[in-house]
């Protein structure tokens, strides 16, 4: 364990755990490095899952230090930019997918890494907070460029300006999230996706992740553009090779990440 987390391998899948629980994994800066430590060692891993120990998975940002004194300001600025901020970018600049498991609470820090996963998986006991207001600060971590594009400027304004707890199955209804599952369940259906990713197509996976990002920036034009740049890389992988012989023998394929 190196930075309160632990790192597990289970097959293709790396399994990453913010192991902080008796704090209900409120993350320092040095938590967040680990983790973007162990996303560029991930030797091999064709699917990334996220999840936490204990009754949450990540209650924020633990800055204590930060929250008071003559450098409070400049230390937060510096925590964000210097190692959540680039955590965040790590995640989003994956050629992998992405699994977020999570139960109890994912706030502030932790919500923005709970749902910079491709697929977030969610415990009914789960929600999400943005309760920066409750203190006098902004929400970080990318939460006022993500929430806005998941659920709309309105849902978004109200999660960030009135700081009131989103459940698991709010989040779901408003597309925030991808399921909610019982609590009992959570761990084998965020490993089950998890797995069937890493047996995917790894290079069409990792193209179709930064074609999302960049169509929500971009044109019409310039996101088939792009498209087309990417399915002629696509269409040079074994794998592209074993889908289409597959399709013809109409079998199921076997992709090597390949």
């Amino acid at each position: 364990m190196a930075g309160d987390i632990r790192v597990e391998r289970d097959d293709d899948v790396l399994r990453i755990v913010l192991d902080r629980p008796d704090r209900l994994n409120a993350a320092p800066p040095a938590m967040f490095d680990a983790i973007r430590d162990a996303l560029a060692d991930r030797g091999g891993a064709r699917a990334v899952l996220l999840t936490g120990a204990g009754r949450g998975f990540c209650s924020g940002a633990d800055v204590t230090a930060a929250l008071s004194g003559d450098d409070a300001p400049a230390a937060t600025h510096a925590a964000l930019t210097r190692h959540y901020n680039p955590t965040l970018q790590a995640i989003a600049d994956l050629d992998v997918p992405v699994v977020s498991a999570v139960r109890g609470a994912a706030a502030g820090i932790g919500c923005s890494l709970a749902l910079a996963a491709d697929f977030c998986v969610a415990a009914d006991d789960a929600y999400f907070l943005q309760a920066f207001v409750n203190i006098g600060l902004v929400p970080d971590g990318g939460a006022s460029w993500m929430l806005p594009r998941l659920i709309g400027r309105a849902r978004a304004t109200r999660m960030m300006m009135l700081g009131e707890r989103v459940a698991a199955i709010t989040a779901l209804e408003w597309g925030m999230i991808h399921a909610v599952v019982d609590g009992a369940a959570l761990e084998d259906e965020a490993m089950a996706l998890a797995r069937r990713l890493a047996a995917g197509p790894t290079v069409a996976l990792g193209l179709m992740r930064r074609n999302l990002a960049y169509a929500l920036d971009h044109d019409y034009g310039a996101a088939m553009a792009r498209e087309a740049e990417a399915q002629r890389a696509a269409r040079a992988t074994a794998d592209a090779v074993a889908g289409g012989t597959a399709f013809l023998a109409r079998r199921a394929p076997r992709f090597t990440g390949a």
